[in-house]
């Protein structure tokens, strides 16, 4: 079933809805409502970046690469950002994938016409710099987790993450595609989500899962809760 696309004057990213009116009519014209589908790779890794998103619904999982082609999630991106920051520091491409792990909606902007928006709108440049500032520590911090913390902090972390920009507290979701997300194994996702189910804090199967009580988080995730 096709998804309904929002149009971009009732837009729901938070980036876009932050900007004066005015500011954001000037940038309607640029912004094309289009869907999000599962597993698409909005750019990738070396590649000359040709559009910029704003999502609305869904997210998007941002994944590095390693040279045995192992991979890990680095970064996520949902209706609170944008996926294309290379463009607005300056550059033309990441080294980083930028891949659709919820399907859902976005408005996307050209590249070009991005940029030229950037020099035309200081307020739009401004707001976005922030977020790029607020990324870059979702990245550290990432980073910092799952390097100090066990693997179900560690899954604890991520499903809030995933939580926080669901529509709702059940979200597709397998453990094989956890483990890439992670850069564990699948058994230690295997381990980790039944002890999470054990404490009642989700559910799953069928290749979803379900945050059962948000409330009760807190202990499980302790270790990272100011990295949350």
């Amino acid at each position: 079933m096709a998804l309904s696309l929002v149009p971009a004057s009732s837009s729901r990213n938070r980036l876009l809805t932050a900007l004066p009116p005015d500011d954001l009519a000037e940038l309607l014209p640029q912004l094309q409502p289009v869907e999000l589908e599962l597993r698409q790779v909005l750019h990738e890794p070396g590649k000359p970046i040709g559009s910029v998103y704003f999502v609305e619904t869904g997210w998007v999982s941002m994944v590095a690469y390693m040279e045995d082609g192992d991979a890990a999630e680095v970064g996520l991106v949902g209706c609170e950002g944008m996926v294309g920051l290379p463009i607005l520091l300056g550059g033309d491409r990441d080294d980083l994938e930028a891949m659709v792990q919820a399907s859902g909606t976005a408005l996307r902007m050209d590249a070009a016409a991005f940029r030229q928006e950037l020099e035309h709108i200081p307020a739009f440049r401004t707001l976005l710099l922030r977020y790029a500032l607020l990324h870059h520590g979702q990245v550290v911090r990432t980073a910092a987790c799952n390097g100090r913390h066990h693997i179900e902090q560690r899954l604890a972390r991520w499903l809030l993450m995933a939580h926080d920009r669901a529509e709702g507290d059940r979200f597709p979701l397998t453990h094989e595609f956890l483990s890439m997300m992670l850069g564990v194994r699948r058994a230690g996702v295997t381990v980790a989500a039944g002890a999470l189910q054990k404490a009642g804090l989700i559910r799953y199967g069928g290749g979803t899962m379900m945050v059962t009580d948000r409330k009760r988080w807190n202990e499980a995730l302790l270790p990272c809760r100011s990295l949350a």
